[in-house]
């Protein structure tokens, strides 16, 4: 599955820098089929292919993540992780129940 589609990409584009949102909105979704983690995007920086959103994993937390890095991940039976195709545009508020 392919992560960072171009339409996706433009959308970051587009948007830009929510540093100063309170309630900004995730433009991408990311989980671990095999696993329980789950990967928010917010901002996308092409250059160095970092994202900036929320993780959760062992812990909520805001941070930064690598679309290397998530490619790069192979699970049992093949499985890598994928993008929630059906995600939409949602507001952290409204994922963070």
């Amino acid at each position: 599955m392919k992560l960072l589609t171009k339409e996706i990409e433009d959308k970051f584009k587009s948007t830009g820098s929510q540093e100063n949102s309170d309630d900004p909105i995730i433009l991408a979704k990311f989980f671990d089929p095999a696993g329980s983690w789950t990967w928010y995007a917010t901002e996308y920086n092409p250059k160095d292919k970092i994202f900036y959103g929320l993780v959760h994993g062992w812990e909520k937390e805001w941070g930064y993540f690598s679309l290397d890095e998530l490619e790069s991940v192979e699970r049992p039976l093949g499985l890598g992780i994928e993008r929630d195709r059906h995600f939409g545009y949602k507001h952290v508020s409204e994922i963070q129940a």
